[in-house]
Protein backbone atom coordinates (compact mmCIF):
# COMPACT_ATOMS: atom_id res chain seq x y z
CA UNK A 1 0.00 0.00 0.00
CA UNK A 2 1.12 3.58 -1.25
CA UNK A 3 -1.56 5.71 0.72
CA UNK A 4 -0.14 8.99 2.71
CA UNK A 5 -2.43 10.87 5.26
CA UNK A 6 -1.80 14.35 5.23
CA UNK A 7 -3.49 16.24 8.71
CA UNK A 8 -4.37 19.64 6.95
CA UNK A 9 -6.10 21.26 9.59
CA UNK A 10 -7.49 24.21 7.42
CA UNK A 11 -6.87 24.25 3.97
CA UNK A 12 -7.22 27.44 1.67
CA UNK A 13 -9.32 28.51 -1.07
CA UNK A 14 -6.88 30.38 -3.07
CA UNK A 15 -7.86 32.98 -6.45
CA UNK A 16 -5.13 34.22 -8.44
CA UNK A 17 -5.37 36.86 -11.28
CA UNK A 18 -2.89 36.43 -14.13
CA UNK A 19 -2.10 38.29 -17.02
CA UNK A 20 -3.26 37.97 -20.41
CA UNK A 21 -3.33 39.09 -23.68
CA UNK A 22 -7.14 38.95 -23.87
CA UNK A 23 -7.73 40.63 -20.43
CA UNK A 24 -7.10 39.06 -17.11
CA UNK A 25 -7.22 35.36 -16.52
CA UNK A 26 -8.33 33.84 -13.13
CA UNK A 27 -7.07 30.77 -11.32
CA UNK A 28 -9.02 29.21 -8.36
CA UNK A 29 -7.42 26.08 -6.53
CA UNK A 30 -7.37 24.63 -2.98
CA UNK A 31 -3.95 25.67 -1.19
CA UNK A 32 -1.84 25.53 1.90
CA UNK A 33 1.05 23.16 3.08
CA UNK A 34 -0.63 20.33 2.93
CA UNK A 35 -2.52 20.82 0.09
CA UNK A 36 0.42 21.67 -1.92
CA UNK A 37 2.10 18.11 -0.31
CA UNK A 38 -0.88 16.41 -1.20
CA UNK A 39 -0.34 17.34 -5.01
CA UNK A 40 3.38 16.40 -5.23
CA UNK A 41 2.16 13.28 -3.74
CA UNK A 42 -0.57 12.16 -6.34
CA UNK A 43 2.16 13.25 -9.32
CA UNK A 44 4.50 11.10 -7.47
CA UNK A 45 1.87 8.18 -7.84
CA UNK A 46 1.25 8.32 -3.98
CA UNK A 47 -2.55 8.01 -2.95
CA UNK A 48 -3.28 10.94 -0.36
CA UNK A 49 -6.19 10.51 2.28
CA UNK A 50 -6.50 14.24 3.54
CA UNK A 51 -7.77 14.77 6.79
CA UNK A 52 -8.88 18.31 7.37
CA UNK A 53 -11.81 21.19 8.64
CA UNK A 54 -13.80 22.54 5.28
CA UNK A 55 -16.01 25.93 6.57
CA UNK A 56 -18.91 27.25 4.78
CA UNK A 57 -19.05 28.05 0.95
CA UNK A 58 -15.50 28.22 0.94
CA UNK A 59 -15.27 24.78 2.17
CA UNK A 60 -17.54 23.28 -0.21
CA UNK A 61 -15.48 24.56 -3.13
CA UNK A 62 -11.77 23.59 -1.97
CA UNK A 63 -13.43 19.87 -1.86
CA UNK A 64 -14.50 19.84 -5.28
CA UNK A 65 -11.34 21.28 -5.93
CA UNK A 66 -9.12 18.26 -3.60
CA UNK A 67 -11.53 15.60 -4.95
CA UNK A 68 -11.36 16.76 -8.85
CA UNK A 69 -7.50 16.23 -8.49
CA UNK A 70 -7.58 12.76 -7.06
CA UNK A 71 -7.07 13.26 -3.25
CA UNK A 72 -9.16 11.16 -1.01
CA UNK A 73 -10.87 13.63 1.35
CA UNK A 74 -12.10 12.72 4.88
CA UNK A 75 -13.36 16.15 6.94
CA UNK A 76 -15.31 17.74 9.18
CA UNK A 77 -17.92 19.71 7.69
CA UNK A 78 -19.04 23.14 9.57
CA UNK A 79 -20.92 26.70 8.92
CA UNK A 80 -19.06 29.59 8.94
CA UNK A 81 -15.84 31.51 7.33
CA UNK A 82 -13.33 29.53 5.45
CA UNK A 83 -9.64 30.01 5.09
CA UNK A 84 -9.41 32.20 1.66
CA UNK A 85 -7.52 34.48 -0.66
CA UNK A 86 -7.44 36.80 -3.40
CA UNK A 87 -3.51 37.53 -4.88
CA UNK A 88 -3.17 40.00 -7.91
CA UNK A 89 -0.54 38.56 -10.24
CA UNK A 90 -1.36 40.65 -13.18
CA UNK A 91 2.03 43.06 -12.84
CA UNK A 92 4.58 39.92 -12.22
CA UNK A 93 4.40 40.54 -8.49
CA UNK A 94 2.22 38.97 -6.16
CA UNK A 95 -0.30 41.93 -4.50
CA UNK A 96 -2.77 40.65 -1.99
CA UNK A 97 -5.89 41.95 -2.53
CA UNK A 98 -7.87 39.96 0.71
CA UNK A 99 -7.29 37.79 3.01
CA UNK A 100 -9.36 35.60 5.63
CA UNK A 101 -7.85 33.13 8.19
CA UNK A 102 -10.95 31.34 8.82
CA UNK A 103 -12.59 30.85 11.80
CA UNK A 104 -10.86 28.82 14.67
CA UNK A 105 -11.36 24.98 15.36
CA UNK A 106 -13.87 24.65 17.76
CA UNK A 107 -13.45 21.70 20.77
CA UNK A 108 -16.08 19.29 18.98
CA UNK A 109 -14.44 19.19 15.56
CA UNK A 110 -11.22 19.15 16.83
CA UNK A 111 -12.28 15.96 18.60
CA UNK A 112 -13.97 15.13 15.52
CA UNK A 113 -10.86 15.56 13.42
CA UNK A 114 -8.36 13.74 15.65
CA UNK A 115 -10.92 10.66 15.17
CA UNK A 116 -10.63 10.49 11.57
CA UNK A 117 -6.77 11.15 10.98
CA UNK A 118 -6.17 8.29 14.05
CA UNK A 119 -8.08 5.87 11.90
CA UNK A 120 -6.89 7.06 8.65
CA UNK A 121 -3.27 6.82 9.32
CA UNK A 122 -4.11 3.24 10.25
CA UNK A 123 -4.36 2.39 6.39
CA UNK A 124 -1.36 4.46 5.41
CA UNK A 125 2.64 4.07 4.81
CA UNK A 126 2.69 7.56 6.36
CA UNK A 127 1.50 10.40 8.18
CA UNK A 128 2.48 13.93 7.14
CA UNK A 129 1.43 16.76 10.11
CA UNK A 130 1.31 20.02 8.37
CA UNK A 131 0.54 23.43 10.10
CA UNK A 132 -2.50 25.55 9.57
CA UNK A 133 -3.64 28.37 7.47
CA UNK A 134 -3.89 30.73 10.29
CA UNK A 135 -1.81 30.66 13.53
CA UNK A 136 -4.68 30.68 15.64
CA UNK A 137 -6.68 27.98 14.12
CA UNK A 138 -5.98 25.29 16.14
CA UNK A 139 -4.19 24.51 19.88
CA UNK A 140 -0.61 24.24 19.33
CA UNK A 141 -0.92 21.04 21.63
CA UNK A 142 -2.98 19.43 19.49
CA UNK A 143 0.03 18.22 17.33
CA UNK A 144 1.50 16.73 20.67
CA UNK A 145 -1.46 14.64 21.26
CA UNK A 146 -1.41 13.52 17.93
CA UNK A 147 1.90 12.40 17.05
CA UNK A 148 2.23 10.69 20.34
CA UNK A 149 -1.22 8.47 19.74
CA UNK A 150 -0.21 8.00 16.21
CA UNK A 151 3.49 6.96 16.87
CA UNK A 152 1.97 4.74 19.81
CA UNK A 153 -0.33 2.81 17.15
CA UNK A 154 2.43 1.74 15.33
CA UNK A 155 2.51 4.76 12.46
CA UNK A 156 4.72 6.75 10.93
CA UNK A 157 4.80 10.28 11.67
CA UNK A 158 6.35 12.81 9.78
CA UNK A 159 6.24 16.49 10.40
CA UNK A 160 6.75 20.04 8.30
CA UNK A 161 6.10 22.81 11.14
CA UNK A 162 7.59 25.54 13.23
CA UNK A 163 7.32 27.56 16.12
CA UNK A 164 5.04 26.29 18.96
CA UNK A 165 3.61 23.56 16.98
CA UNK A 166 7.35 22.15 16.50
CA UNK A 167 7.78 22.44 20.25
CA UNK A 168 4.92 20.30 20.52
CA UNK A 169 5.55 17.39 18.14
CA UNK A 170 9.04 16.79 18.87
CA UNK A 171 6.89 16.36 22.68
CA UNK A 172 5.05 13.51 21.13
CA UNK A 173 7.76 12.31 18.90
CA UNK A 174 8.93 11.94 15.54
CA UNK A 175 10.05 9.83 12.96
CA UNK A 176 11.53 12.50 10.37
CA UNK A 177 10.73 16.37 11.04
CA UNK A 178 11.55 18.56 8.20
CA UNK A 179 12.26 22.43 9.01
CA UNK A 180 13.97 25.30 7.15
CA UNK A 181 16.87 26.89 8.64
CA UNK A 182 14.97 30.49 8.35
CA UNK A 183 12.33 28.42 10.37
CA UNK A 184 14.93 27.57 13.01
CA UNK A 185 16.30 31.04 12.83
CA UNK A 186 13.25 32.80 13.27
CA UNK A 187 12.31 30.21 16.62
CA UNK A 188 16.10 31.16 18.37
CA UNK A 189 17.03 27.55 17.79
CA UNK A 190 19.94 28.29 15.40
CA UNK A 191 22.80 30.16 16.84
CA UNK A 192 25.82 31.57 15.63
CA UNK A 193 26.08 32.47 11.81
CA UNK A 194 23.63 29.56 10.53
CA UNK A 195 26.41 27.86 8.92
CA UNK A 196 26.60 23.89 8.31
CA UNK A 197 28.36 23.06 11.61
CA UNK A 198 25.40 25.23 13.79
CA UNK A 199 22.47 23.81 11.41
CA UNK A 200 23.84 20.60 12.15
CA UNK A 201 24.54 21.10 16.07
CA UNK A 202 20.59 22.46 16.30
CA UNK A 203 19.45 19.03 14.73
CA UNK A 204 21.25 17.06 16.80
CA UNK A 205 19.32 18.84 19.55
CA UNK A 206 16.36 18.62 17.94
CA UNK A 207 16.74 14.61 18.04
CA UNK A 208 17.12 14.44 21.32
CA UNK A 209 13.88 16.70 21.70
CA UNK A 210 11.90 13.56 19.86
CA UNK A 211 12.70 12.49 16.47
CA UNK A 212 14.89 9.97 14.53
CA UNK A 213 15.58 12.19 11.57
CA UNK A 214 15.93 15.85 10.48
CA UNK A 215 16.27 17.12 7.02
CA UNK A 216 17.11 21.06 7.38
CA UNK A 217 16.60 23.04 4.27
CA UNK A 218 18.28 26.52 3.66
CA UNK A 219 16.87 28.04 0.69
CA UNK A 220 19.11 27.88 -2.58
CA UNK A 221 22.00 26.06 -0.58
CA UNK A 222 22.41 22.20 -0.20
CA UNK A 223 20.52 20.76 2.45
CA UNK A 224 21.41 18.91 5.20
CA UNK A 225 20.05 15.03 6.43
CA UNK A 226 21.19 14.47 10.39
CA UNK A 227 20.26 10.81 10.83
CA UNK A 228 21.61 7.87 13.05
CA UNK A 229 24.27 7.62 10.37
CA UNK A 230 25.43 11.02 10.73
CA UNK A 231 25.25 13.92 8.67
CA UNK A 232 24.24 13.98 4.77
CA UNK A 233 24.82 16.85 2.35
CA UNK A 234 22.16 17.07 -0.62
CA UNK A 235 22.83 19.64 -3.38
CA UNK A 236 19.75 19.18 -5.96
CA UNK A 237 20.87 20.29 -9.32
CA UNK A 238 20.10 24.28 -10.11
CA UNK A 239 17.39 25.79 -11.84
CA UNK A 240 15.98 28.58 -12.70
CA UNK A 241 13.65 30.22 -10.44
CA UNK A 242 9.64 30.90 -11.76
CA UNK A 243 8.43 30.81 -7.97
CA UNK A 244 10.04 29.95 -4.53
CA UNK A 245 7.25 29.57 -2.68
CA UNK A 246 6.12 25.35 -1.88
CA UNK A 247 9.48 23.96 -2.63
CA UNK A 248 10.02 22.68 0.96
CA UNK A 249 6.51 21.24 0.53
CA UNK A 250 7.02 19.52 -2.62
CA UNK A 251 11.33 18.18 -1.32
CA UNK A 252 9.21 16.28 1.62
CA UNK A 253 6.79 15.36 -0.11
CA UNK A 254 9.28 13.72 -2.67
CA UNK A 255 11.26 12.22 0.52
CA UNK A 256 7.98 10.86 2.21
CA UNK A 257 6.68 9.39 -1.37
CA UNK A 258 10.02 7.57 -1.50
CA UNK A 259 9.90 6.21 1.79
CA UNK A 260 6.22 5.08 1.01
CA UNK A 261 7.66 3.01 -1.98
CA UNK A 262 9.95 1.57 0.41
CA UNK A 263 12.87 3.21 -0.38
CA UNK A 264 15.43 3.94 2.47
CA UNK A 265 15.65 7.45 3.84
CA UNK A 266 18.84 8.57 2.39
CA UNK A 267 17.32 7.57 -1.21
CA UNK A 268 14.60 8.62 -0.92
CA UNK A 269 16.19 12.04 0.16
CA UNK A 270 17.09 12.42 -3.46
CA UNK A 271 13.70 12.21 -5.13
CA UNK A 272 12.51 15.07 -2.06
CA UNK A 273 15.56 17.07 -3.77
CA UNK A 274 14.71 16.32 -8.12
CA UNK A 275 10.92 17.15 -7.31
CA UNK A 276 11.79 20.41 -5.15
CA UNK A 277 14.08 21.82 -7.40
CA UNK A 278 11.43 20.90 -10.20
CA UNK A 279 8.81 22.72 -8.13
CA UNK A 280 10.73 26.42 -8.33
CA UNK A 281 10.71 26.53 -12.33
CA UNK A 282 6.54 26.42 -12.01
CA UNK A 283 4.38 28.92 -10.85
CA UNK A 284 1.90 26.34 -9.23
CA UNK A 285 2.73 24.54 -6.11
CA UNK A 286 3.35 21.01 -5.35
CA UNK A 287 3.31 20.64 -9.18
CA UNK A 288 5.47 18.86 -11.53
CA UNK A 289 6.57 15.37 -12.01
CA UNK A 290 7.00 12.91 -15.09
CA UNK A 291 10.04 12.08 -16.76
CA UNK A 292 12.11 15.50 -15.42
CA UNK A 293 11.56 14.35 -11.86
CA UNK A 294 14.07 11.12 -13.03
CA UNK A 295 16.41 13.37 -15.22
CA UNK A 296 17.23 15.56 -12.14
CA UNK A 297 17.26 13.06 -9.46
CA UNK A 298 20.06 11.93 -11.30
CA UNK A 299 21.69 14.97 -11.39
CA UNK A 300 21.38 14.96 -7.25
CA UNK A 301 24.39 15.48 -5.30
CA UNK A 302 24.85 13.43 -2.23
CA UNK A 303 28.46 13.65 0.26
CA UNK A 304 28.59 12.71 3.95
CA UNK A 305 30.07 15.50 6.20
CA UNK A 306 33.06 15.04 8.15
CA UNK A 307 33.43 15.66 11.75
CA UNK A 308 35.20 18.97 10.74
CA UNK A 309 32.94 20.13 8.92
CA UNK A 310 30.05 19.74 11.53
CA UNK A 311 32.07 20.66 14.22
CA UNK A 312 30.59 17.81 15.94
CA UNK A 313 32.62 16.42 19.55
CA UNK A 314 32.83 13.70 21.82
CA UNK A 315 31.76 15.99 24.80
CA UNK A 316 28.03 14.81 25.79
CA UNK A 317 25.77 17.45 26.56
CA UNK A 318 23.32 17.70 29.33
CA UNK A 319 20.24 16.88 27.12
CA UNK A 320 22.41 14.06 24.72
CA UNK A 321 23.16 12.67 28.56
CA UNK A 322 19.58 12.36 29.16
CA UNK A 323 18.74 10.88 25.69
CA UNK A 324 20.81 8.19 26.07
CA UNK A 325 19.48 7.32 29.89
CA UNK A 326 16.05 7.62 28.30
CA UNK A 327 12.81 9.26 28.72
CA UNK A 328 12.15 10.43 32.39
CA UNK A 329 9.43 9.37 33.93
CA UNK A 330 6.07 11.58 32.73
CA UNK A 331 7.84 12.46 29.87
CA UNK A 332 5.72 13.21 26.70
CA UNK A 333 7.53 11.05 24.28
CA UNK A 334 5.70 7.50 24.21
CA UNK A 335 8.66 5.81 23.18
CA UNK A 336 12.35 5.04 22.90
CA UNK A 337 14.00 6.90 19.44
CA UNK A 338 15.12 4.10 17.73
CA UNK A 339 17.20 3.94 14.52
CA UNK A 340 16.16 4.94 10.92
CA UNK A 341 16.03 1.70 9.85
CA UNK A 342 13.56 1.03 12.54
CA UNK A 343 11.54 3.39 10.76
CA UNK A 344 12.19 2.35 7.49
CA UNK A 345 11.17 -1.50 8.49
CA UNK A 346 7.96 0.24 9.72
CA UNK A 347 7.26 0.97 7.03
CA UNK A 348 7.72 -1.80 5.21
CA UNK A 349 5.54 -3.66 7.24
CA UNK A 350 2.08 -1.02 6.88
CA UNK A 351 2.86 -1.25 3.49
CA UNK A 352 2.01 -5.07 3.09
CA UNK A 353 -0.93 -4.55 5.12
Amino acid sequence: MTEVTVFAPSPILTVTLEDHPDGADLHIHAGGQGVWQARMLLRLGVEVRMCCVLTGETGTVVRHLLEDVGVTVEAVTRTGRGAAYLHDRRSGERRELAAEPGDPLGRHELDELYGIVLGAAMRSSATILSGPADQNALPPDTYRRLAADLRSAGAVVVADLAGPRLAAALAGGLDLLKVSDEELLADGLLEDDGGIAAIVTTARRLRERGTRAVVVTRAGEPFVLVDDEGVLEVAPPRLEVADHRGAGDSLLAGVVAGLAKGEPLREAVTLGAAVGALNVTRHGLGTGGGGAVAGLRARVKCRELDAGETGRSDRVTPEGLASMAGPEPGSLVTGPIGTIDTLIERIGRTARV
